[in-house]
Formats: structure tokens, C-alpha cells, sequence
């Protein structure tokens, strides 16, 4: 039993943190996220607005001011805030506002809502390198904000992607983004990706 104990004390002490972003469908970013060694749990959800305890047809409707996002629970020790961002920006569009695709809506903003200074800190330097290395033809648009309340979305969402892989929206818009993850980032992919 000591040996069980000395492993569950470890693990409890494992330094975790949090990470909400947005940046269009919550189905893409979740599957992404998902896949990265260090990353313990994702969850789909609503954040952003002024709804309390919204659905998903309200989100969709685009009248509750709040954004489709991601809260990633990680293990510092494994993975940086910062290379969630490197990956973050590698997948989305962080300069088309209020839109991912033919996602359009405030509810597919690019936003990051900072857990605390050192996030904003790191989310602004992150901005200010891509700005400079002009990744992009037009400005970044991404939203730097206070994390506020998250509002897990609807259980048919959780893992959707890895539920639905042959779903129409998954095949033409979150695959891609997966499989731009296996190739530019697959250092930090877990071994096992159903994990």
C-alpha cells in the first residue's frame, strides 16, 4: 500500500492548471486539445456572455453573447500555456472576427479568457511575436479577457469528434484540423490519443 500511497500523493500534487480559448466550433478545438500530452481533461462549453446556464440553440443563435470555448485542464510540469498557444493559433483563424469558415457569430470569436496575469502576459507576448513575424496577411483579432464563469455544454458534445468521425462537419472541418495537429505538432501528440 505504500507504494499506492507515495503514487497517489504525486499525483495529487501534480500542479494543474487552466486554460479557457475560443476560436469557432468548440467540436474542433476540443478534438485538437484533446490529442496533447499533458493535457488532462477538455471540456466543451459557453463562456463569454450574460445568459446564465445557456444551450447550445441559444449559443447557436448567436443572443447570449456568449462564445463556443474550451476549458483545458493541464499539467504545467508537461506542457506551457504558451505551446497551447502555439497550437491554439496553428488551428484556427485567429484574424477573421466574430467568424471560423462558414461559422459566422460572435459565438465563433477568437478569444483567450486569462485565468490570471501571467496568462495575459504570455497570451499578449504570443500576439505581439506572431504580429511581428506577419503570419498572416491581416491583423490578429483574438480577444485577450478575464476568464469568467464557464458553462460546460450539453453531454452530446463531449468528445464529439471522436463519437462522430464520419459526421459530415467533423470529416470536412474538424479533421483537417486534427490532422494539421499529426503533422506540425506531433512531438507533443499523446501516444495514445483516445486518452
Amino acid at each position: 500500500f505504500y507504494v499506492q500511497d507515495v503514487m497517489m500523493t504525486a499525483l495529487e500534487q501534480t500542479p494543474l492548471a487552466t486554460a479557457t480559448l475560443a476560436g469557432g466550433c468548440f467540436w474542433c478545438l476540443e478534438a485538437v486539445f484533446t490529442r496533447l500530452r499533458g493535457v488532462h481533461d477538455v471540456r466543451s462549453g459557453y463562456t463569454g456572455g450574460y445568459t446564465p446556464n445557456p444551450t447550445y440553440a441559444e449559443v447557436c443563435e448567436g443572443h447570449s453573447g456568449h462564445a463556443e470555448a474550451v476549458r483545458i485542464t493541464f499539467d504545467e510540469n508537461l506542457i506551457a500555456f504558451s505551446t497551447l498557444l502555439e497550437v491554439f493559433f496553428a488551428v484556427h483563424d485567429p484574424t477573421t472576427l466574430n467568424r471560423q469558415g462558414h461559422d459566422i457569430g460572435t459565438q465563433y470569436r477568437s478569444a483567450i479568457f486569462c485565468h490570471d496575469a501571467r496568462q495575459r502576459a504570455q497570451a499578449e507576448s504570443v500576439m505581439a511575436e506572431l504580429a511581428h513575424a506577419c503570419h498572416w496577411p491581416d491583423p490578429i483579432v483574438t480577444q485577450v479577457v478575464d476568464a469568467g464563469v464557464f458553462y460546460p455544454a450539453e453531454m452530446a458534445h463531449y468528445r464529439y469528434f471522436d463519437q462522430h468521425p464520419g459526421q459530415p462537419y467533423c470529416r470536412a472541418v474538424v479533421g483537417p484540423k486534427v490532422a494539421k495537429l499529426q503533422q506540425y505538432f506531433i512531438h507533443l501528440v499523446k501516444e495514445t490519443s483516445g486518452t
